[in-house]
């Protein structure tokens, strides 16, 4: 482990035995992600290629003898009680990721008792890096370990987005859960999302000459509103015109374009079939060594949730196009939409330069100031402590 995150897994085992009075049994981690390529292809049954930050949530737990579950913010300073036969959907607060994890396993038939649980994360919230798959994933690791499940990767995976989609009604596919249980160090994640096949696509960044910056804009956004929606429901209208299983399965766009006469649907269908189209094309690319050509890819994957999905806003798009012309061989935003991160593929070395122009063309307009950090591909869900 990393100096900061001995300490960080210090911290919340500290909090964990002042707030509760005993030691925990131990530590768990759960990373957030950025997708590298392939935006809102995941519930078309498409292909994602995302990979796992460093930063993460921590989640410090006990088994308990009882049905109580406790729950504490080392961040926020609260702690709820309540018992797992309270634990039902439409719970609300930060604290639903975390029983709402608890009720998917139990709900799937695992023995999953009461706990202690104490939560810390450096996962940026409303940035698109997957804060609450992170802490969702991390309790998962807590509970299969703590209660000895048997349960792979994958389908802890999937019971974690059970849990945001039934539990705390954020309609995802699974591209977020996947990332932070499956990835490991120095590597992308390709997943496809209809046989949940998948296998480690190396990311030797800075062998390469290359490294990603992540900038969050600090324009907020949320899953949980209308417009992730009306994208997902727009997207099965259209495959359900075009009379295939999902828009994966389009194979000619321009004849299954010609089956649509609404054009807000022929923009949705054009975007995702050219974005799987883009994530295997990073594969092979990142496969064969070959790292500084996706950038065309980036910029090409931006143009389309512009244009097509519409799911950028003025404070992204400015992100994107400064980036690039301060330097980046290529920039897109990362995430849902509506706000969050962009990504940039800079020379290595650049990308603090990036990122400060991007400042100050912000603060030239008026923006709040951005944030940005170099990402490392780093490894999935598991016990630190």
């Amino acid at each position: 482990m990393t100096s900061s995150l001995d300490a960080r897994v210090a911290a919340v085992a500290a909090a964990f035995a002042e707030r509760f009075g005993y030691r925990p049994t131990g530590v768990w981690r759960a990373p957030g992600r950025v997708n590298l390529i392939g935006e809102h292809t995941d519930y078309n049954d498409g292909f994602v290629l995302p990979f796992a930050l460093e930063q993460s949530a921590l989640v410090a737990a006990a088994p308990r003898g009882d049905q109580g579950v406790r729950i504490s913010s080392l961040d926020l300073g609260e702690t709820h009680e309540l018992s797992l036969d309270e634990i039902v959907p439409g719970s609300g607060g930060w604290q639903a990721y975390l029983a709402g994890t608890l009720w998917a396993l139990r709900e799937a038939g695992h023995p999953a008792g009461g706990l202690d649980l104490v939560l810390s994360s450096d996962v940026p919230v409303g940035a698109g890096l997957s804060s609450s798959a992170a802490i969702e994933c991390a309790v998962m690791a807590a509970a299969v370990d703590l209660f000895d499940l048997d349960l792979s990767r994958l389908d802890r995976a999937r019971l974690c987005q059970r849990a945001e989609n039934a539990y705390v009604g954020a309609p995802t596919g699974l591209l977020d859960q996947a990332a932070s249980t499956l990835c490991t160090a120095g590597h992308a994640l390709f997943l496809d999302c209809r046989s949940f096949d998948s296998r480690q696509v190396p990311l030797p960044l800075g062998e390469a000459g290359l490294e990603i910056l992540v900038l969050d804009t600090h324009t907020p956004h949320t899953h949980v509103d209308g417009e992730y929606a009306a994208r997902r429901g727009a997207c099965e209208e259209a495959a359900r015109r075009i009379g295939v299983p999902a828009l994966r399965d389009v194979v000619d766009l321009p004849a299954a374009l010609a089956l649509l006469d609404d054009e807000l649907l022929r923009r949705r269908v054009r975007h995702v079939v050219t974005e799987d189209a883009r994530v295997l094309e990073t594969v092979q690319l990142a496969s064969d060594g070959r790292l500084e050509q996706i950038a065309p890819l980036l910029d090409a994957s931006h143009a389309s949730m512009r244009d097509d999905f519409e799911i950028t806003v003025e404070t992204v798009d400015t992100a994107v196009e400064t980036a690039r012309a301060a330097g980046a061989l290529g920039a897109r935003m990362t995430g849902g939409g509506f706000g969050g991160c962009i990504i940039a593929l800079c020379r290595q070395g650049a990308g603090d330069g990036v990122g400060t122009a991007v400042a100050e063309e912000f603060a030239r307009r008026g923006f709040n100031a951005p944030t940005w950090f170099v990402a490392h591909p780093a490894d999935g869900a598991g016990r630190v402590g």
